[in-house]
């Protein structure tokens, strides 16, 4: 069974105390909007502004409003303060990591989801191979067989549900970055729901990253070590003999 030292440790109850935080700004951010529509305005992103928030102060409402209007303020910027420092404190951890430097070359993958990654999986040596590594996050989907019939339904969820969750934020930002992975998320956008592609794009960077911790190398090693066993692919590709091949009946020869 393995143990996670105790540094991962530490470094993973930070991250769920930002997140935590995150979540609580995320529900003042809602009860702020509740006041705004009560005096008839719509600020929605708005309000993660100064100006926005300039705006919300300025709007006429009940005293008790007032009173809730001044007091969630008060306390969002608490929270924004607490958060600012808990990254402050991550970002010496990630700068003296190499492991976290070689995923945050994948696109999307920034301070939060690249030490949630090495912390949770490291050593990838215990992974025999990516599919381990997908079961260990829960994105690796259910399996319901009966005799000769094999059918797969959502992903376990067992694992990081915090991974998971960073996953899928860092795979958003990675399909407008990345042109691999944007083809990805369209193809499977037409043929299933927004939020299952979004899942099989995560799934992917879950898989990069592995493979960059693995072998210890870079996003760009890796596409073009990509490139490279597509070229071998073609090139070992066995080739048709020509009176295989159909010709136009104008190119035929009469026997």
């Amino acid at each position: 069974i393995h143990r996670l030292t105790p540094e991962s440790l530490e470094v993973l109850r930070q991250l769920r105390y930002r997140h935590r935080l995150v979540q609580m700004r995320t529900r003042l951010y809602n009860s702020l909007q509740a006041i705004a529509l009560s005096a008839g305005i719509s600020l929605k992103a708005k309000l993660r502004s100064s100006k926005g928030q300039e705006r919300l102060s300025q709007l006429l409402l009940t005293p008790a409003f007032q009173q809730q209007r001044q007091e969630w303020l008060a306390l969002l910027n608490e929270l924004n303060l607490r958060i600012e420092r808990v990254e402050q404190e991550l970002e010496p951890v990630a700068a003296t990591d190499p492991r976290v430097q070689l995923v945050r070359t994948h696109p999307g993958v920034g301070l939060l989801t690249g030490l949630a990654l090495v912390h949770t999986l490291c050593p990838v040596s215990r992974f025999a191979n990516s599919r381990k590594v997908t079961a260990y996050v829960g994105l690796e989907p259910r399996e319901y067989s009966s005799g000769e019939r094999q059918r797969f339904g959502g992903i376990s969820k067992a694992g990081s549900r915090l991974l998971r969750f960073l996953l899928v934020e860092a795979g958003h930002k990675a399909v407008t970055r990345d042109e691999h992975l944007k083809k990805l998320y369209h193809r499977l956008l037409h043929r299933r729901e927004r939020a299952k592609a979004k899942v099989a794009v995560a799934r992917h960077v879950l898989i990069h990253s592995y493979i960059l911790l693995r072998d210890e190398i870079d996003y760009a090693e890796f596409l073009r070590r990509g490139v490279a066993v597509r070229s071998a692919r073609l090139m070992h590709r066995p080739s048709m003999p020509d009176k295989l091949i159909e010709r136009p009946a104008s190119e035929q020869q009469p026997s």
